[in-house]
């Protein structure tokens, strides 16, 4: 089969820690990766931001399409819908030439905007990954959102003409629900994790065996919950709290952020238990799940949560925040405990539990990994996935309705 991947402004190729870079680029290569191991052939195609990349690259047995659409620059993505019109038109073009694609997976709503524009006139199928919904961002960040002004709009319009929308967790599915979209529109497939890179054998960053270690990954931007968990940690003595995340120059001493993390934490008399370790490149990663008694994930909304599944698989249980995706990854006191949101002692008493009782933690681990082995694999969720396709390509194959109107 071939699949064509629209992810405007999240590129596989991506170094991962900046403020657009994140979970959605590691799922897009990962993703893309095991459906060309099962035999699949793969275009993503994603913004030009830097002139002197090349038009196409290869990558683990897929290729990346660099679209000219706006200029080859580094944006916000917040910024990108004015060049949608342009991604929508180079690619469509590009599909008539040799290399039309029986589906199209757009992965965020501006993508799905250039895919549905795109696909209008081969009548090529689309399906729909948001990753993120600005209903859910609108809710938590108010006047600090920075999206366009029709967003959510433009979300609930996609989510009724696209093919298939594919859902992450069952939060999501609550969410689309409330906007409007038909639950016969949905498949519920979650995001994976690399299960050959990500496992509990292997070496480990050093550190103090005498000190519990709790861990937090991610980008420092405020929802992920960092403040709370300095907040927590006082609850928690002897332990040291690594956070692992941050520009990807790592500079971390530039990041107004970062800075305020650490003055919470000598204002909260934990400064030296705080290490602020910065950006770790992805084959790093294991060895510092590894290192850790625990991974704590305190977001105040997650649209799904890559780094509790990784932390999984390592054979490392979770502690972590009851919104999004997590509720479905982690097992309340199976692989982990959930506390409510925003909630730094509710945190420290459920660090301080787990950190205190060795045989409670054991068993988490072991759940965790055999969890994320047998139900989050990428080969797993890769063939799930093609079924989905499969699904939508067949029934645009007998239809004989019109092609779909653009959005855009």
């Amino acid at each position: 089969m071939r699949i064509a991947m629209i992810s405007e402004h999240a590129s596989p190729l991506s170094a991962l820690g900046g403020v657009d870079a994140g979970g959605q680029n590691a799922h897009v290569a990962e993703l893309a990766a095991a459906l060309a191991e099962q035999g699949h052939e793969v275009r993503v195609y994603t913004r030009r931001d830097d002139p002197g990349l090349p038009p196409v690259v290869a990558a683990k047995g897929f290729e990346v399409v660099h679209v000219p659409a706006g200029p080859a620059v580094t944006l916000p993505k917040d910024d990108l819908l004015p060049y949608m019109g342009d991604f929508a038109e180079w690619t469509a073009a590009d599909w008539r030439g040799t290399w039309l694609p029986d589906v199209v997976h757009a992965h965020f709503w501006m993508s799905g905007l250039a895919a549905v524009t795109a696909a209008r006139s081969s009548d090529v199928p689309v399906v729909l990954t948001y990753h993120a919904l600005g209903s859910v961002k609108r809710r938590h960040q108010g006047a600090a959102d920075t999206s366009p002004e029709h967003r959510v709009a433009y979300e609930r319009q996609l989510g009724r003409v696209v093919d298939k929308v594919v859902v992450q967790c069952q939060d999501e599915i609550r969410e689309l629900l409330a906007m409007g979209v038909p639950r016969s529109q949905m498949a519920l497939v979650p995001s994976g994790v690399n299960t050959d890179l990500f496992r509990p054998e292997g070496p480990a960053e050093p550190r103090d065996a005498d000190r519990p270690r709790i861990l937090t990954v991610g980008r420092l931007v405020e929802r992920k919950g960092y403040e709370d968990l300095i907040r927590a940690l006082p609850s928690v003595p002897g332990a040291e709290l690594v956070v692992v995340g941050g520009p990807p120059d790592g500079r971390l001493d530039d990041d107004p952020y970062a800075r305020r993390l650490r003055a919470l934490a000598q204002h909260c008399r934990v400064g030296d238990r705080v290490r602020l370790a910065g950006a770790a490149a992805s084959a790093d990663m294991p060895r510092w799940y590894r290192s850790a008694d625990v991974l704590a994930a305190a977001p105040w909304y997650e649209p799904f949560g890559l780094t509790p599944l990784e932390a999984m698989a390592c054979g490392v249980p979770v502690v972590g925040t009851a919104v999004g995706g997590l509720t479905d990854t982690v097992v309340d006191g199976i692989t982990g405990d959930l506390v409510p949101p925003r909630d730094p002692r509710g945190l420290g008493v459920a660090l301080r539990r787990l950190l205190t009782d060795d045989m409670r933690r054991v068993s988490y681990a072991a759940a965790a990994a055999d969890r994320a082995a047998h139900s989050y694999s990428w080969r797993r969720i890769a063939t799930r996935l093609a079924a989905v396709y499969a699904t939508v390509a067949g029934g645009t194959l007998t239809t004989t309705d019109s092609p779909r109107e653009a959005v855009v």
